[in-house]
């Protein structure tokens, strides 16, 4: 054998080493990623999950509250047309009276 066949050989057998080598750490970083996975994606799951479910409990407090409000006003509305009511016949009343009174007078 010839140095150039010597040189050819361990070029060779050291590419294969090195191959292997790193195949070796790329099957076991894969490996790695492969157990963890399913932990990594069901705390992304989890985390997704109570995201939206605050985002309900917002959007339903806001509903709620808009509701609150218009039935606050409604009740408002309405006391102050009770009142309205009232004062009216009030009024009516003070001009009955009155048209009374004038006619006594």
């Amino acid at each position: 054998m010839t140095n150039s066949d010597y040189l050819l050989k361990a070029a060779i057998k050291k590419l294969t080493e090195k191959l292997n080598e790193v195949l070796v750490e790329k099957i076991d970083e894969a490996t790695n990623i492969a157990q963890e996975a399913p932990e990594i994606i069901k705390k992304e799951f989890d985390i997704l999950k109570e995201s939206i479910i605050e985002e309900a409990a917002r959007m339903e407090y806001e509903m709620s509250t808009k509701n609150n409000n218009q039935d606050s006003k409604t009740n408002q509305d309405s006391t102050i047309t009770k009142a309205l009511t009232e004062i009216e016949d009030i009024n009516e009343g003070i001009e009955r009276l009155n048209k009374i009174l004038n006619k006594l007078i």
